[in-house]
């Protein structure tokens, strides 16, 4: 199996996790932005499978998987796209991000041997139940070598997160407060620090990449002294969204974050 998330987490400091729509700007973008962002320094890769009912997701992210869909962006086009995806990076971890019901409708074990085929390291599916994920995919996840990353958010128990540790081969997704994603300011930043700082002192064995708000270099650095990176998502779609050139304006995007 080839690991390039462990080998992410134990070579490197200061993860930066790239979250993009696949099909989006443009439905070709999928490749150019992936190759380009990792060009510029993004650690891994988060690439959205598009859905008409995005539930974790703002209204920023909700919009690129409407034009994503629009321009004939679905599993299948995703999947051909993907097979050139080694060949464009070669060593960068990739996530696929999304919800349950796409996947299910393509039919699960159909889409976890897919993903394996084209490269694909992760998944992240917010909407899948735990018990279900441990009952009757768990398996199927190890079969295929791909590693589920789930998400913890201030209301998770700790009984949870202890419990989301011990099933965890990939690293947890910690999300920086209530609400979707996108927002660009916590309204309690000391609530916040509170709530990494416990997390932090549960001493999970799980590494941990915050995300939701991270819009700019601040934001990452700081998500940084808190855990082993961040993941930035909606201010790269805002940044796409009238980009004449999608993969150069990605590049500079992520320098400015690195920088």
């Amino acid at each position: 199996m080839n690991d390039r998330l462990h080998h992410a987490f134990a070579s490197k400091h200061n993860l930066l996790n790239m979250y993009y729509t696949a099909g989006y700007p443009g439905l070709h973008d999928t490749l150019p932005l992936a190759k380009s962002l990792v060009e510029a320094g993004a650690d891994i890769l988060e690439i959205g499978m598009p859905f008409s009912d995005p539930l974790a997701d703002g209204p920023v992210i909700q919009h690129s998987s409407a034009v994503a869909l629009a321009n004939g962006m679905n599993l299948p086009v995703l999947f051909e796209q993907l097979q050139e995806l080694r060949a464009a990076v070669p060593e960068t971890p990739v996530l696929l991000m999304g919800y349950l019901n796409p996947v299910l409708q393509f039919g699960v074990e159909k889409f976890l041997q897919k993903a394996a085929e084209v490269g694909v390291d992760g998944l992240i599916l917010p909407d899948l139940p735990l018990d279900e994920y441990e009952e009757q995919y768990h398996a199927l996840f190890q079969q295929y070598g791909l590693k589920a990353v789930f998400l913890i958010t201030p209301q998770t128990s700790e009984e949870r997160i202890r419990r989301l540790d011990a099933l965890s081969d990939a690293f947890l997704y910690l999300v920086s407060g209530p609400g979707t994603t996108g927002g660009t300011t916590l309204a309690d930043l000391e609530a916040q620090e509170q709530y990494f700082e416990r997390i932090a002192g549960m001493k999970l064995k799980t590494p941990r990449l915050i995300g939701f708000g991270i819009a700019d270099k601040a934001g990452f650095d700081r998500a940084c002294s808190h855990a082993e990176g961040a993941i930035i998502g909606s201010a790269l779609i805002r940044a796409l969204e009238d980009a004449e050139d999608a993969p150069a304006t990605a590049g500079r995007f992520v320098r400015g974050i690195k920088s």
